[in-house]
């Protein structure tokens, strides 16, 4: 069947050849270039970020090469409010946001995708690693790629408006598709780091923004043992940076355990202090069936396995949802769970849901 197809082009090589890809599907492909900053020139150069002038030009050079219409879309105002106030507000509030993860939900598939079908688009298609089998998101056959976990905030209802050409194929492959399709993308180096934090500085992009606001670091006795310029700066699981005055007795190295916005302090102990046994996600998004079967409100536990941050480590554990929250037990310990983040649950490769980490706690009681 052909589909009018709107394809989400960054101007990378990964966008670009899943546009190529849909066209040569015979579906009706128009490409689009997110046009993300009032200001292009103050977000990442050098092919380092995905929404730059360099950009949205290496995306119109691709569209011509394949052969597609191609428009820039001004989404800036709405990534501004969605995206980086959202970034700025959660680490105000003590925790740690993932901005890739809210782009994919406010942006690209939301504004995006509510433009495209007000346009008569029956699809958005994007290069993101990850597959759609019979409406079910799954991971992408290239494990160090896969982009399932940042994909599984978005519902039902959009994925089956979506598109994910690459999710059956590694990127050293995309790669030589890009080159022997004639794109010059082809041997771009891969984004990285938050997109608009033109230096990579995050610590000085939220003091920019919050501004200092001094106050104690305490260790797991309340002593007081460093001094922070905003607490904001600091995220749960954290070695470095920390300017700590007073070593701890044993000598050995602190990590950050917990930030707290109400009293402007941040916690540091023992690493193994960082051990989480349960999660509470808030928000859940359910995208499909548990392995038993369909999992209604306030029924008891299913086992399934759980992933915490993007490319992070899978933990097994057993979820239940309970109402408007998702419970989630782990077998063995996870350590340096953020508040803020996803919980994603994975049955094999295929997403069951999602949450935002709203609270951990430690040893099971």
């Amino acid at each position: 069947m052909t589909l009018r197809v709107l394809a989400a082009m960054s101007g990378g090589v990964d966008s670009a050849v899943a546009a190529a890809r849909a066209a040569e599907a015979g579906h009706d492909v128009t490409g689009v270039h997110m046009a993300l900053s009032s200001n292009p020139q103050s977000y990442r150069t050098g092919a380092r970020g995905c929404c730059t002038l360099e950009d949205s030009r290496d995306a119109r050079r691709a569209a011509d090469v394949i052969g597609i219409p191609f428009y820039v879309w001004d989404l800036a105002e709405r990534f501004h409010r969605d995206v980086v106030e959202d970034f700025v507000s959660e680490y105000a509030a003590g925790r740690t946001p993932n901005p890739c993860l809210r782009c994919n939900e406010k942006i690209k598939f939301a504004a995006l995708l509510d433009r495209a079908l007000a346009l008569g688009f029956d699809a958005v298609c994007t290069g993101h690693y990850a597959r759609l089998a019979g409406g079910v998101l799954r991971r992408g056959v290239d494990q160090g790629k896969d982009q399932s976990y940042v994909l599984a905030v978005c519902t039902p209802e959009q994925l089956a408006h979506a598109l994910f050409p690459l999710g059956d194929t590694t990127k050293a492959d995309i790669r030589l598709e890009a080159e022997r399709r004639g794109l010059q993308v082809a041997d771009k180096p891969d984004s990285h780091d938050i997109c608009f934090i033109a230096d990579g500085d995050t610590r000085g992009f939220l003091a920019g923004r919050l501004g200092a606001s001094p106050g104690p670091i305490l260790d797991t006795a309340g002593n007081r043992v460093g001094d922070h310029d905003g607490a904001y700066a600091y995220t749960v699981g954290q070695r470095k940076g920390l300017r700590l005055g007073t070593p701890a007795p044993d000598g050995r190295p602190r990590y950050v355990l917990d930030i707290s916005p109400v009293d402007n302090t941040v916690t540091v102990g023992p690493r193994e202090a960082l051990d989480v046994h349960e999660i509470t996600g808030e928000r859940p998004v359910w995208l499909a069936e548990a392995p038993g079967g369909p999992v209604p409100r306030g029924t008891g536990p299913f086992s399934c396995h759980v992933q915490l941050r993007a490319h992070g480590e899978v933990h097994a554990c057993t979820a239940e949802l309970d109402g408007d929250v998702l419970r989630i037990r782990l077998e063995r310990p996870a350590r340096g769970v953020a508040s803020g983040q996803a919980a994603v649950l994975y049955a094999g490769d295929r997403v069951l849901a999602s949450a935002t980490i709203a609270a951990t706690a430690g040893a099971a009681v």
